[in-house]
This record gives C-alpha cells, structure tokens and sequence, in this order.
C-alpha cells in the first residue's frame, strides 16, 4: 500500500463518519493519510468503538470543535444520545467535573440540532453506604488483587484520604449507572487516561478490560485511536505500559 491508497481509505472513511472530506487548511492530507486512512481503518475494532474512544480522548481536553464534529458521527453510527452522555460523564470522572460543564452542554446542542431530547439523568437515589458496597464490589470484579494496589491501598493514610470518594462516586455512582456496558466503560476509561498522559492507570484498566470482554487487541487499539486527537507520544507511553503488563 502506497499513500495514495492511504489517503483514498482516509477520503472513505471520512464519507463514512462525516459525509464530507473536508479537512482544515493545512492539515488535509495528514489528517486523511494518517488518522483516517491509517488508524480508523485499522482491523481489531469497530468503528462504533473507536467513536467512543475518540470521544472519550476529546472529551478529557475538553477540545470542542473536534468533539462536536464526532458527537455528531457518533449519532450518525448507532451511539444513542444516553450514550454519550455517559461517555462524557465518565470522561469526566478523569479529567474534572468541570469539563462536563463544557462538554454536556455541547452535546446538548449537537442533540437540540438534530430534533432530539437530551435524556433524562438516571436516578441518584441509592443511600452512601449503598454506592460505598455497590462501588466496592465492582471494583473487585473488574480489578481483582489490582484494587488494592498502589493508590489504592485501604491502609495508605495519605490516598485514603481521598480514594474512598473515588470508589464511591466512580465505581459506585458512575460505573453503575445505565447506559453504558462495562466493555464500553473499560474502553472510555482507556482512552481517557491515554490522553490524559496516565500510562500507569492505562496498564491498570487495561488489564481489567479483559474481565468486561475486552480482548488484548481491542485495548491496544483503543489506545492508538487516541494517537491522532491527543497526540503520539502519551499513546506510545500508554502502549509501552500495557505491553509491559500484559507479559
């Protein structure tokens, strides 16, 4: 394959997800050559998946502009309006609540342009000690031994001051709600801590994501589809941790 047929892949699956080939002024050909043309069209997983992956990775920034476009691909490709929500709420977890504020109300308007409602917010109404078992017990089935490890050490007096909200809010609260499958959670949480430069927490999840259905494969690969939106070098950081913790 020469970079002419790279870039005719690129131009394909630009209609696919975006109906237009355009690109910005001075980006085009490496834009259509190397994200679409390279990565989008690599085999291992869907383009459904790697929409959420993308959206996770632009979601952390927040980077807006890009974020909108794929909002709107990822209506176009079968992601409901709860799911994206939920994308957006747990990329949040990751990156600060306060990117939700930003990038919620954007996929309020993405909706609103498209005629449809933005969904209902799930029901919060479990009791502390509830999301605290809830959380708990899902965070020792998706991370076995790994769940006590490192940070998350229940007698670090230092961590503990702040990691049983963590486990509350994020496996008890987040993790729980509807919407997203546990396999879908494992690949936001993925590209999420890729682009936000945390290739321990990359190992951490990926590894987990093998015990929500996730394969080997599809952990690398969400970890590239990130490459292109928050750049090579946190992807490859990323990809050296997971290939050090799968051996």
């Amino acid at each position: 394959m020469n970079r002419q047929d790279l870039r005719h892949q690129g131009e394909a699956m630009l209609k696919t997800l975006f109906g237009s080939v355009a690109q910005p002024a001075g980006l085009a050909n490496l834009l259509t050559e190397a994200a679409y043309g390279g990565i989008w069209t690599r085999p291992g997983l869907s383009v459904q998946d790697r929409l959420i992956c993308t959206i996770a990775a632009l979601g952390v920034g927040p980077r807006l502009k890009a974020l909108r476009r794929h909002l709107g691909a990822g209506l176009d490709h079968g992601l409901s309006a709860e799911v994206i929500r939920e994308i957006l709420v747990q990329a949040s977890l990751y990156s600060g609540f306060s990117a939700a504020e930003e990038t919620l109300a954007l996929a309020g308007e993405v909706f609103a342009d498209r005629g449809i409602q933005f969904p209902a917010d799930p029901p919060e109404d479990a009791s502390l000690e509830e999301l605290d078992r809830r959380g708990a017990a899902l965070m020792a089935s998706l991370h076995g031994s790994r769940a006590t490890q490192g940070y998350a050490s229940p007698d670090n007096p230092v961590t503990g001051a702040l990691y049983p909200a963590a486990i509350r809010y994020g496996y008890g609260e987040i993790w729980s709600r509807p919407g997203l499958a546990h396999r879908q959670r494992a690949l936001v949480a993925i590209a999420a801590f890729t682009a936000l430069r945390l290739p321990e927490q990359v190992a951490k999840f990926g590894q987990s994501a093998l015990n929500v259905g996730l394969t080997r494969t599809e952990v690398i690969e969400a970890i590239i589809q990130t490459a292109p939106y928050t750049g090579f070098p946190p992807a490859l950081n990323a990809l050296g941790a997971i290939s050090a913790a799968f051996k």
